[in-house]
């Protein structure tokens, strides 16, 4: 027993003896001490005139200082720390346009960032009855009502940008789109920041309904 351990001692230490010697040691740094009150010797290599346009990549974001709210100019800056470290300004929340259209009605909502709503109307309140809420032609109607409303109630001016947010595949989905892309969605077309699909889709669930036959 105690001629086991002393062999397992032996060998331990001769591994450590062995692996001290086959150690690289790292070579030493040489430091050359520049008396006080004297500047630095010039290098002999000639070196290029500094430009500091162009070694500087913050450089070009001079003219973004003011879009983004920063009070220092980036072109001052040097690393990409300090630079992401520059206050930025508070980007206005959008509004959003809900657009709900299935094959019986057309709904369209304009919310406020928070989400409470400022008009909701849909195809019933321009008169339209039973069948004729889920055409074509109702929803176009629908969307040109709603824009002329925003126009008269002064909206255009507080809303700075505007989330458009689609839901269903009904007749009312492309006459909105017909609508924001013509005339009338002038004053609101450049203000659409982003196109949002809300389409519901079923994962399982309870069993459908059976569906209809006709004929």
């Amino acid at each position: 027993m105690e001629k086991n351990i002393l062999l397992r001692l032996s060998v331990a230490a001769r591994t450590c003896v062995h692996s001290k010697q086959t150690r690289a040691v790292p070579p030493l740094r040489h430091f050359t001490t520049i008396p006080q009150g004297t500047s630095a010797p010039a290098s002999s290599s000639p070196t290029a005139p500094s430009n500091r346009s162009t070694d500087n990549p913050f450089s070009s974001l001079g003219s973004l200082s003011v879009a983004l709210g920063s009070k220092q100019d980036p072109s001052s800056l040097t690393s990409l720390p300090e630079y992401l470290a520059q206050p930025r300004a508070a980007v206005a929340p959008p509004h959003h346009l809900h657009v709900f259209s299935s094959k019986h009605n057309t709904h369209i909502t304009l919310t406020r960032p928070d989400r409470n709503p400022i008009i909701a109307v849909s195809t019933g309140n321009l008169g339209f009855k039973k069948a004729a809420r889920g055409t074509y032609d109702a929803a176009y109607q629908l969307g040109a009502y709603m824009m002329n409303r925003i126009q008269q109630e002064g909206l255009l001016a507080k809303i700075q940008q505007l989330e458009l947010v689609l839901r269903g595949y009904g007749d009312g989905r492309e006459a909105i789109k017909k609508i924001l892309l013509g005339s009338e969605g002038m004053g609101l077309r450049p203000r659409i920041v982003r196109v949002t699909d809300a389409t519901r889709l079923k994962f399982g669930g309870t069993r459908s309904k059976k569906p209809r036959r006709l004929g």
